[in-house]
C-alpha cells in the first residue's frame, strides 16, 4: 500500500478527508494542519502521497513539495483561482469544491504510479559495494586455480550455485572462499 499524508489547515476537514480516502480502499498515514508535520511524517518512510491545502499554518504548498523527501507526490487541493496561478513540475491539482469522484480517481492514479515507480525500482539489480566484488572475484580466482577453470567458467559456475541456493552472489561467494580455506 502506499502511504497517504493529508495536510490541511482545519483539522476536522483532514479527518473528514481521511475518512472518504479510507472508505475508498486508501491507508491514510497521517492527518496534519502544518507543514512540518507532514514532512516529519514523510521522512521516515520511502515513497507516498501528500494532500494538502495551498496554505497551511506554517507554510504554502509549494515550500512543502520542495522539502518532501526524494519519492513523494504532492496533490493540491484549492479554489479554481489559486489554481489558474499555481506551477511547477510534480504538482497535481484538484479544484474545490471536491468532486468525490475526481478525488478517488486522482488519489488512485497517482498512488498506483507510485506504487508502480516502487516496483520497478525494487527490480532494479542492487550495485554491489568494493568489498562485495572483491569478493566474488576472489572466488573465481580459486575456482580458476583449484579446478581449472576459466573465469566465465567460475562465473557461470557461482551463479549456478547462487540460484540453486536460493542465496545471493556474495554470499555464494563466501561459502567457496570458506570452503577452500579449510
Amino acid at each position: 500500500m502506499v502511504n497517504v499524508i493529508v495536510a490541511l489547515p482545519k483539522l476536522e476537514e483532514a479527518k473528514t478527508l481521511k475518512s472518504i480516502l479510507v472508505r475508498n480502499g486508501f491507508q491514510v498515514t497521517s492527518v496534519c494542519t502544518t507543514g512540518s508535520q507532514a514532512i516529519s511524517q514523510a521522512d521516515g518512510l520511502h515513497d507516498g502521497l501528500v494532500i494538502c491545502g495551498y496554505k497551511l499554518e506554517d507554510m504554502l504548498y509549494d515550500e512543502l513539495k520542495y522539502s518532501l523527501p526524494p519519492g513523494f507526490e504532492l496533490l493540491l487541493l484549492a479554489s479554481q483561482r489559486i489554481l489558474a496561478e499555481v506551477y511547477g513540475e510534480g504538482v497535481l491539482c484538484l479544484a474545490m469544491p471536491l468532486k468525490l469522484n475526481d478525488l478517488v480517481n486522482t488519489v488512485g492514479m497517482m498512488t498506483d504510479d507510485i506504487a508502480r515507480r516502487r516496483k520497478k525500482k525494487e527490480q532494479l539489480p542492487q550495485k554491489r559495494s568494493a568489498q562485495e566484488e572483491l569478493l566474488v572475484k576472489e572466488a573465481k580466482e580459486v575456482l580458476m586455480d583449484r579446478n581449472n577453470m576459466s573465469e566465465e567458467e567460475a562465473h557461470r559456475f557461482l551463479q549456478k550455485s547462487s540460484m540453486e541456493s536460493g542465496t545471493s552472489l556474495v554470499e555464494t561467494a563466501q561459502m567457496v572462499l570458506m570452503m577452500y580455506q579449510q
